[in-house]
């Protein structure tokens, strides 16, 4: 995994000559003109700030009809220079459906594949690994997180071997959950790992309390899940009202995904959203939402007071 990582990175200099941006709300680093991309605190190695959820959106069995428009998805992704995508084993067939774009597509250079261990799903740690490593074919994963800190001690142990002999090359932990968040804490606090994945978005910013200070202090990579509340947010604001001119004009942001999901990519902590979808269009939104300029401090105070105000 160490030549592909080092690969990748060679690729991000050379390609379309690669420079470093810093904005006022975080560490950032552009890839190509416009696209950000935050460095994951335990290597410093650049991850763009959009990622690919499929909770629910994937899950749709052996329909070759939706196995072809999800690899669309995963193609047009790709298109845009994306890289983590998400699974679980809790999401039904969502590792076979991923699997199946990859294969029809081949695994592009920049793909940072993200997978759960989950308790309820039979099996150790590592027998899980093998098989979602099967059902995706891929060779190794670079990140697998304990879902929902199911039997996290016994699966962290695991993980924490596996990142040791190189089957895997980072571990960490998820919720979305906020009654979790004690515990979740606690773990962040005294375990060694590198992601958290939490959930955080306009309407839900419990994280900001404890949980994102923590991350930044400890040097841990935060993705951000549910970023449209299950949808929810993002389909009534399209309803109801316009981008506001002020965001477009101060904040750059030109539609609900900019506005939504550069909220949540340009807190400091966080360097990774997961926006789940079924369609290019959609997913063509949040990849450029990806996009610099981002929100400054002061902006983003003004889009959660906006958004409250509704």
């Amino acid at each position: 995994m160490t030549v592909r990582y080092n690969r990748r990175q060679a690729l991000n200099v050379l390609g379309a000559g690669l420079t470093a941006l810093w904005l006022p709300c975080s560490k950032l680093i552009a890839a190509g003109p416009t696209a950000v991309r935050k460095p994951i605190p335990s290597s410093d190695e650049p991850l763009p700030v959009i990622g690919l959820g499929t909770w629910r959106t994937f899950n749709v069995g052996s329909d070759p009809q939706l196995l072809a428009e999800r690899a669309q998805v995963v193609d047009a992704f790709f298109q845009h220079g994306g890289g983590l995508i998400d699974s679980s084993p809790m999401y039904g067939s969502a590792p076979d459906v991923i699997g199946y774009a990859l294969k029809r597509l081949g695994e592009p250079d920049t793909l940072f594949s993200a997978e759960k261990v989950w308790s309820p799903a039979g099996g150790t740690a590592r027998e899980q690994v093998d098989e979602l490593a099967r059902r995706w074919g891929v060779k190794t994963f670079d990140l697998v997180q304990v879902h929902n800190l199911t039997d996290w001690e016994e699966h962290l142990a695991a993980l924490r071997e596996l990142k040791a002999a190189g089957k895997i090359r980072y571990i960490g932990i998820t919720t979305s959950h906020s009654r979790r968040h004690s515990e979740f804490e606690r773990v962040m606090a005294s375990e060694d790992i590198d992601f958290a994945q939490l959930t955080y978005n306009i309407t839900h910013r419990e994280a900001e309390d404890r949980l994102l200070p923590l991350a930044r202090e400890r040097g841990i990579a935060v993705i951000a899940n549910r970023p449209y509340d299950g949808g929810n947010l993002i389909k009534g604001l399209k309803r109801r009202e316009k981008v506001p001119e002020w965001a477009v004009e101060e904040c750059g942001c030109r539609t609900w995904a900019d506005f939504l999901l550069k909220f949540i990519v340009s807190h400091p902590a966080v360097n990774c959203a997961i926006p789940a979808t079924t369609r290019v269009d959609h997913l063509n939104e949040n990849m450029r939402a990806g996009q610099s300029p981002m929100p400054s401090a002061s902006c983003r105070e003004r889009m959660a007071s906006y958004i409250e105000s509704l």
